[in-house]
């Protein structure tokens, strides 16, 4: 498989920076993003290589930090497995969770391993919530981490998906490396307010749209980012039962305006505002 190296320049360059940059080229068809001095590498595959789309991503670190600015030069990189290059490069202990519990993640890239400042963020809200025999809704699932910590805290089941497709397959091998055993078989509209045996969760590849194969659930999990968040509000809403709990992250402190308008459009009050860093997450509560 052929990929592209993608070698950008920040400045000035910031680990903030950094993750804002990298969020933004996942959604580009990035696969795998290594820090340097200089700001950022990042590997697509050829077939999968838009310029536009990733001068746009460039563009848009710029509107969101307005003291930064990116530019990159595309080389071809050398035939070689990205993906288990950053994994063997990377280390990550296991995460636990404020009942002691641990969970085991083999990620593709830092935002699913449950060390970024918004995973974590959603983790300590999830904690919160009274888990017990309810359904999950976990969008964007990326590695699967929150998916598997909802398992973990008492979740009777998850619904995960993700418009990545490595993603799916990654999530799904990590839902069975924490002992769950999870299905990528869509659920039939007619019965799909019930798992299929022995399976605890179900991981679909697409966007929001996928929802209309999935029940409404007691609480829904969105690490995106603003953008999508905003877009994809109204569908979470849809799939949310009166009274459930919606947890969003992906975010910075500028976006929190326009996301907490858009949810009171939507009948969802605001319950708290959660920062670690420069991001931030939101939780609030279906009316």
């Amino acid at each position: 498989m052929k990929y592209f190296e993608l070698q950008f320049k920040i400045e000035p360059n910031d680990e903030a920076a950094g993750d804002v940059l990298a969020a933004l080229l996942a959604e580009a068809g990035c696969e795998t993003f290594v820090p340097t001095d200089e700001g950022l590498n990042a590997y697509i595959q050829q077939a999968c290589y838009d310029e536009a789309a990733i001068r746009n991503a460039a563009d848009t670190l710029t509107t969101l930090l307005p003291h930064c600015a990116a530019t990159f030069t595309c080389t071809e990189a050398p035939d070689e497995n990205w993906n288990a290059t950053w994994e063997a490069e990377h280390h990550f202990e296991p995460i636990t969770l404020p009942d002691g519990q641990q969970i085991t993640i083999i990620p593709r890239q830092a935002f699913g391993s449950g060390e970024h400042a918004t995973t974590r963020l959603v983790l300590q809200l999830l904690a919160t919530l009274p888990l017990q025999g309810k359904t999950v809704i976990d969008a964007g699932c990326g590695t699967g981490v929150l998916g598997i910590a909802a398992l973990k805290l008492g979740a009777a089941g998850v619904f995960a998906y993700d418009i990545d497709e490595w993603s799916v397959r990654n999530a799904l091998e990590n839902f069975a490396l924490n002992g769950f055993a999870a299905s990528s078989d869509s659920p039939e509209p007619s019965d799909s307010s019930t798992f299929p045996q022995d399976t605890t969760a179900i991981v679909l590849e697409g966007d929001a749209r996928i929802l209309s194969h999935v029940p409404q659930a007691d609480i829904l999990l969105a690490n995106i980012n603003r953008n999508i968040l905003l877009a994809d509000l109204p569908v979470f809403v849809e799939h949310l039962l009166p009274g459930s709990h919606l947890l969003l992250s992906g975010f910075l402190e500028e976006d929190i305006e326009s996301l907490t308008r858009r949810a009171a459009s939507l009948q969802l009050s605001l319950l708290s505002t959660h920062a670690d860093g420069d991001w931030r997450a939101l939780a609030f509560q279906k009316s």
